[in-house]
């Protein structure tokens, strides 16, 4: 029997949290509910959900501080919804490991589709196979794991995603608009600066190998294999 995704529902408002739950578990998804950020961060310490679908702007902990919070101990996937378009807050957000975000107002069919292209982009690749070595990067594709130098590596969906692509690329530019096609998808209409943000983020993980990935000014970036 197929294991059915866990989603969280992290929301303050109750008609708008369970209208999601109630498409998400007409999906056939375990569904829980968070009415703010305590709950949010309790519930994924007991179960850990296999995404999280995030609110803002609410009180007590807001939706930046549980994505910070959570992006301490979980790779989970996270969605973040925001009833501001303001990039700013957007790039806060993926610097923070949030993996995509959805503007309020939406529609929740468009919802289920982004969450279950989410989905889908994970478990597909979960199931790829044989390990892309270098030197020092070990990528288990089975596993879903990347080791440096020896040392298991903790990424965010995102940013295992991006150094997969990466290394399924090796010495070939990839630009930030390529980039975005294939790890948000063809209906992503965000600023190019995500790419960045991830980016930076997974530089700042990879420490003293960051220089794998360069920046080719004003196109994109390409891994360099080290030998």
């Amino acid at each position: 029997m197929i294991k059915q995704p866990l989603i969280l529902i992290v929301e303050d408002e109750p008609r708008m949290r369970e209208l999601v739950a109630d498409y998400l578990e007409e999906e056939g998804y375990h569904i829980v509910q968070a009415a703010n950020g305590f709950e949010a961060l309790e519930h994924a310490r007991h179960t850990p959900p296999d995404l999280v679908i995030l609110d803002i702007m609410m009180p007590g902990i807001d939706g930046f501080e549980v994505c910070k919070q959570l992006r301490t101990h979980s790779q989970t996937i996270i969605v973040m919804l925001t009833a501001r378009s303001d990039d700013s807050d957007k790039l806060y957000g993926y610097e923070l490991g949030a993996d995509d975000y959805v503007t309020k107002p939406f529609s929740p069919k468009l919802l289920i589709a982004k969450i279950k292209a989410l989905l889908n982009r994970w478990n597909t690749l979960n199931e790829l196979s044989p390990p892309n070595n270098n030197q020092a990067i070990v990528i288990s594709e089975h596993a879903h794991e990347v080791h440096l130098n020896g040392e298991l590596l903790d990424l965010t969906p995102k940013e295992y995603e991006l150094l997969l692509l990466f290394s399924q690329h090796p010495n070939s530019v990839l630009t930030r608009d390529n980039l975005l096609d294939r790890l948000w998808g063809m209906d992503y209409f965000g600023d190019t600066r995500a790419v960045d943000t991830q980016i930076k983020r997974l530089r700042k993980k990879l420490g003293n190998n960051a220089d794998c990935i360069q920046t080719v000014r004003n196109i994109g970036y390409k891994f360099q294999m080290k030998r």
